[in-house]
């Protein structure tokens, strides 16, 4: 008996050796200074978005930019944390130092990268969803002409709601109805309800909601433009990249991508930003 408990105590202690000597190992690259939590990459993510990000039944955080996320703090020797929120306030939130990285799939522009380090990964556009069979008969943007749409508040896809807006009224004809909604899966929600007649999202969710049967993609690939994560810090964004290029090198990048039928886009990943 006394033989046994040896061994197990034995056997303990080169478990928690062996333990701290892993974690001894992994030194993160990225300096405490530069981290909203030490030891932890904060994240913020708008869980609206399947495949790419939502809750499923168990309320836990599930897709692709998730797992990407968690990936990147793995690799970093850091502990991914995600907070859960609107994107209106995540701009508002990542200069506040409330997060590291905004991890939604921001869509980049210049203006974006004046304020915040950007790394752009991801090839996305936009798409309109309307009811199954397509009752509108929606075939080309020209057919948005009258009918009302919903969009998420605050973000490039609000934006590029309005320029399609002016799109119909420059050519004279009826503008659309817009309303914004917190965040995607209200406007979803609205457009089951009847309360709109369609809805605009990126591909990946208008593709994925017609793969499930509950609405229509009619139109798909407008204004198509690359998408980000951005983080507030400059040698933070820096480690994310040299990462991002490891994993396209061992090709657990690419891997992903192909799990989820999505493009990355080509070549290196890098970063746009202020150089404060």
């Amino acid at each position: 008996m006394k033989l046994l408990s040896a061994l197990a105590s034995a056997t303990a202690l080169f478990v928690f050796c062996a333990g701290a000597a892993n974690a001894q190992a992994c030194k993160s690259p990225v300096p405490d200074s530069a981290l909203v939590k030490k030891g932890t990459l904060t994240m913020s993510v708008n869980p609206t978005l399947p495949p790419m990000q939502f809750v499923d039944q168990t309320g836990a955080l599930k897709g692709m930019r998730v797992e990407l996320g968690e990936a990147i703090a793995k690799r970093l020797c850091l502990t991914p944390e995600y907070v859960r929120i609107e994107f209106s306030a995540m701009i508002p939130g990542l200069q506040a130092g409330r997060w590291d990285v905004i991890n939604t799939g921001i869509f980049y522009t210049e203006e974006r990268a004046k304020l915040m380090q950007m790394l752009i990964y991801e090839d996305q556009a936009i798409s309109i969803s309307t009811a199954k069979g397509n009752p509108l008969k929606i075939t080309k943007p020209d057919d948005l002409s009258g009918k009302s749409i919903g969009v998420e508040l605050g973000g490039f896809e609000e934006r590029k709601a309005r320029e399609l807006d002016k799109q119909l009224t420059d050519k004279g004809m009826k503008g659309m109805t817009i309303r914004t909604f917190e965040n995607f899966a209200m406007a979803f929600q609205a457009l089951r309800a009847g309360q709109v007649e369609v809805a605009l999202s990126i591909d990946s969710t208008g593709a994925e909601y017609q793969k499930r049967g509950d609405f229509e993609r009619v139109l798909h690939g407008l204004f198509p433009t690359p998408v980000a994560l951005a983080a507030r810090n400059k040698d933070l964004a820096a480690a994310m990249a040299k990462v991002m290029n490891d994993m396209k090198s061992d090709g657990s990048f690419q891997k992903l991508f192909d799990q989820y039928g999505v493009k990355a886009v080509d070549g290196a990943v890098s970063v746009k930003g202020p150089a404060g």
